[in-house]
């Protein structure tokens, strides 16, 4: 069993980098596989609702999105690691997200793969950039994996996460509660199969005439 992680910081060993570390230890050591796409620090361009993918199956811009999109398809879960810019999530991790899901709608089915958000900050606006990733999840029938705090560090420079003791808690119990999930979702996978989605009816609001 594997679980995808992606680090939206620009900075390979920030804040966001530790936090990431600890769960991918955690994960780990209860028996799961990590594999880790930094993209930060990647030319990643925004969604241009060209609906290439749609019929290509892959987006039009042929870049790391589409390399990820394979890692996604065979991961149980995936993790997704940003720092807080202005109350928000990285430019490039939002660019890469809305790419990624939107362009593997019709290809990855998501049903029941695991999500994690994991954010870094200084001081404040964590909570708002955690909602912002979670909403990738919850619209893909994407179960969200908890912790015993919300999924954040709290530090200016990785040396200052190493004193986040609760932030480093956090991830670790992040990693085993994500450990836990997968397998008990493999399991029922394997029992009775994945729970069926509706999506037949797509409201438009378009009448004719």
């Amino acid at each position: 069993m594997k679980i995808l992680v992606i680090n939206g910081s620009p900075h390979l060993k920030g804040c966001t980098d530790r936090a990431l570390r600890e769960v991918e230890q955690t994960l780990v050591a209860n028996g799961l596989e990590v594999e880790r796409i930094n993209i930060g620090n990647k030319d990643i361009r925004g969604c241009i609702g060209c609906n290439f993918c749609r019929e290509h199956g892959r987006c039009v811009f042929n870049d790391l999105v589409n390399e990820a999109a394979p890692k996604l398809a065979e991961a149980n879960g995936v993790i997704i690691g940003s720092p807080v810019y202005y109350a928000g999530c990285n430019g490039q991790a939002l660019s890469f997200l809305d790419r990624l899901f939107y362009s593997t709608s019709g290809t990855v089915d998501k049903t029941m793969k695991v999500g994690a958000a994991v954010v870094s900050s200084r001081r404040a606006g964590s909570t708002s950039a955690f909602d912002e990733i979670n909403k990738y999840f919850t619209i893909c029938a994407m179960p969200i994996v908890s912790s015993t705090y919300w999924n954040e560090v709290h530090g200016f420079t990785a040396e200052d996460v190493e004193n986040d003791l609760e932030g480093l808690q956090t991830m670790q119990n992040l990693g085993r509660n994500m450990a836990f999930l997968v397998k008990a979702i493999e399991a029922a996978k394997k029992e009775s199969g994945l729970p069926q989605q509706d999506r037949s009816s797509f409201t438009s609001f378009h009448t004719e005439g």
